[in-house]
């Protein structure tokens, strides 16, 4: 890596210099283009010549020593993720109730009997299905609960817990959206196989993993 600081001191006036890798060549212009000097006015640094810090420095997640990729599938994501949430609403919207709410009925439909002879799922466990957190899986199930689709009952394994399952009127409302929720799904991962998905998973379960560490860095 070539010292910038070491060569300023044979420019003639104070520069401000960028080494730019991709061209192996160091680029310097005047402090005083930038307003750095007595009385100057700012410039803006022309954009043809303004090479923007890295975002990621992982070289696995480099192009060319360039992280455009890795921000454009960033971008993807963010896009995706809001357009996943945007069909949950419409399904929840289907059904009279929000797409949180729409979620945490699904949530009981597919898990109340996952574990042998269960019959309900504790609130601990459908959080985890759902990937929400426990009070706010508590809140809505407790609306869905006075709306009549979902029934609690005390958990007879620990005493403490309750253990959630759907009512008559919840599997209805099941049966009911499911054909078209199928629907919009087939057509929304048309040409997708279950490696995609396997893979999907994986990478989205280690950034979540990551992301954990990092949020509880942030509030430090």
């Amino acid at each position: 890596m070539m010292d910038i600081g070491a060569l300023r001191g044979s420019v003639d006036l104070p520069t401000i210099c960028r080494y730019r890798r991709r061209r192996q060549i160091l680029l310097c212009w005047p402090r005083e283009s930038f307003g750095g000097g007595p009385g100057m006015a700012k410039k803006a640094l022309p954009a043809a010549h303004y090479v923007p810090p890295l975002t990621v420095s992982h070289p696995a997640l480099l192009a060319g020593g360039r992280d455009v990729a890795f921000r454009e599938t960033l971008y993807l994501m963010v896009l995706t993720l809001g357009q996943l949430l945007d069909c949950r609403e419409a399904f929840g919207r289907r059904a009279g109730m929000t797409g949180s709410q729409f979620a945490v009925l699904f949530g009981v439909a597919y898990s109340q009997g996952a574990a042998k002879g269960a019959s309900g799922v504790t609130i601990r466990a459908l959080s985890h299905h759902v990937q929400m957190a426990d009070t706010h899986v508590t809140t809505e199930v407790g609306r869905l609960t006075r709306r009549g689709l979902l029934e609690k009952r005390p958990n007879a394994a620990d005493g403490r817990s309750v253990l959630v399952s759907l009512s008559p009127e919840g599997r209805d409302m099941v049966e009911a959206l499911a054909p078209y929720i199928r629907a919009v799904n087939d057509r929304l991962f048309d040409g997708i196989g279950a490696e995609d998905m396997a893979r999907l998973g994986d990478i989205l379960g280690r950034v979540a993993a990551n992301n954990q560490a990092v949020l509880a860095a942030l509030k430090e």
